[in-house]
């Protein structure tokens, strides 16, 4: 069985750092690209970050560029994403998802697996 399994989130106070984790069975990295995507009720999922093994190169959007970090243990079969600076605009549930395709995952965030959600809260 396919599975995504997101871990690490928690309750933080703003300026703090987590790093959430996604596990990857049933199927390896090595032909996918892997995105971080977070959603709040009210707004529509966005993009975060994505890595790439075969292109060898990673993406990141504007509003956490500097502060958020994607990288991949393929022994582990393992993404993560490393957030400092944390603010109270980061609070969100956090999902990870595996696509063949770049384009389609970072561009329309269809995919064709994803985890269940972690949920990531900034205190004030």
């Amino acid at each position: 069985e396919v599975q995504l399994v997101e871990s690490g989130g928690g309750l933080v106070q703003a300026g703090g750092s987590l790093r959430l984790s996604c596990v990857a069975s049933g199927f390896s990295f090595d032909n996918f690209v892997i995105g971080w995507f977070r959603q709040v009720p009210g707004y529509e999922r966005e993009a975060l970050a994505c890595i790439s093994k075969s292109h060898g190169s990673s993406y990141y959007r504007d509003s956490v560029k500097g502060r958020f970090t994607i990288s991949s243990d393929n022994a582990k079969n393992t993404v993560y994403l490393q957030m400092n600076s944390l603010t109270p605009e980061d609070t969100a549930v956090y999902y990870c998802a595996a696509d063949p395709q770049l384009l389609r995952l970072w561009m329309t965030g269809n995919a064709d697996y994803w985890g269940q959600g972690t949920q990531v809260t900034v205190s004030s």
